[in-house]
């Protein structure tokens, strides 16, 4: 059987089943129902015939791991994807866990981010298995918890030994084959001014002014260090929160005085080239300029996720010359019948994937999955299209890494 006549073979409403099912999972991260989800998959993986494991992560949370074990002289090729999911906000128009299917679409929280992807890199495999052919490299399909919370599923299978020669993280991308991805990490700044009554407003310092002035500077702020034109495209920082008010408790009850104290949270991304260190260096140039502007100011900036003990969201690279990346180029142009948009395509370039966690730990990937136009936005959905075009790519891009023959 032919690589096409292989993809030709999907069963399409196989396919949009298993997503549908796990759509109707309500799997929240750090709930009963994320760890639910994995327990099913790890039931799903061992009836293919895979080997299977519940791997712990932290508490009773697990990921779900299987390996279908390759008959040998192929590469190895691991899959990895969340399970987590955002909340259900409000303006949905479907059922955001009934797995609803139309015409073009199929809708649900989390199909995006990411569990269309999931689901692909599943079917690919069942495509595989359902043809009689076996892979000759293995093929580790991860189902991760707690990507939502910095990674910490991909970050404790990989302290387990979880390894493979290439990866593809299925974050949603629209297919497009993204080599780069900024590193993410969040920050608190702290403003300290004096209060006066609103009649000697110019004895004060106010620190909401001050805050108000520093968003716009923050927001379009650029990194130093940027190697390449392509490492300053990922470079963002954005205030996300603002908080202002009289004391440390930040009360409201006195708006006729000038407020002493405010509080911005907000995010960062930056490029391999850079580091959170460099990146904080320059958003203390902007606080001190800041703080010549307002006499008197006073100011403190911290990364946040540090001190709340969370794994970091580093930044991502690959060579595009890679094997893993020339193979899902081909198989999207085959597929596609045009070439792969590859690079740091945005703006899932400002995404944290865990892809950044696998090549620390050694491996080339590439980020390429199902999703991204309707992502994180009430009636959240996929293209099916899109969605059966990346089984097809998985399902080549198997070939090639692992190799395949008929099953014994």
């Amino acid at each position: 059987m032919t690589p096409e006549d292989l993809i030709a073979s999907i069963d399409e409403s196989a396919c949009f089943a298993r997503l549908a099912d796990m759509v109707q999972h309500q799997s929240y991260s750090e709930t009963d129902g994320e760890r639910a989800l994995a327990e099913h998959m790890h039931g799903i993986l061992e009836g293919l015939g895979l080997e299977a494991m519940l791997q712990p992560v932290e508490g009773q949370r697990v990921n779900a791991i299987g390996t279908l074990k390759g008959t040998g002289g192929g590469q190895s090729l691991l899959f990895n994807g969340h399970l987590d999911t955002n909340p259900v906000t409000t303006g949905w128009t479907v059922d955001p866990w009934g797995g609803v299917i139309d015409d073009e679409f199929i809708y649900g929280i989390g199909v995006s981010n990411m569990k269309a992807g999931d689901a692909a890199y599943l079917c690919a495999v069942e495509t595989i298995l359902k043809a009689g052919l076996r892979p000759k490299g293995d093929v580790i399909l991860s189902f991760v918890i707690g990507e939502l919370q910095g990674g910490i599923g991909t970050v404790r299978m990989l302290e387990q030994g979880v390894r493979a020669d290439y990866f593809v993280n299925s974050e949603p991308t629209d297919i497009q084959a993204m080599t780069l991805h900024s590193g993410a990490f969040s920050y608190q700044i702290d403003l300290t001014g004096s209060t006066r009554h609103v009649s000697k407003r110019a004895e004060a310092c106010d620190a909401l002014a001050a805050a108000a002035a520093l968003v716009p500077r923050i927001n379009a702020m650029t990194f130093t260090g940027a190697e390449t034109p392509d490492h300053r495209a990922v470079n963002r920082a954005h205030v996300g929160v603002m908080r202002a008010g009289l004391g440390d408790e930040f009360h409201e009850w006195r708006p006729p005085q000038v407020a002493d104290r405010a509080r911005l949270l907000g995010t960062c991304r930056y490029a391999p080239s850079q580091s959170i260190e460099t990146v904080l260096e320059d958003m203390r140039v902007v606080l001190r300029a800041l703080e010549l502007e307002f006499p008197g100011l006073q100011w403190s900036l911290d990364s946040y996720d540090q001190r709340k003990n969370k794994p970091q969201m580093p930044p991502f690279e690959v060579s595009r010359d890679s094997p893993i990346v020339k193979a899902v180029n081909a198989a999207y142009q085959t597929v596609r019948g045009v070439p792969q948009p590859t690079g740091p395509v945005a703006p899932s370039c400002f995404f944290g994937t865990d892809a950044a966690h696998l090549a620390a730990a050694g491996m080339e990937g590439i980020v390429c999955g199902p999703g991204g136009e309707f992502n994180t936005m009430p009636d959240e959905r996929v293209r099916k299209s899109q969605f059966l075009d990346c089984v097809k790519i998985y399902i080549l891009t198997i070939a090639e890494i692992c190799g395949l023959e008929p099953a014994a």
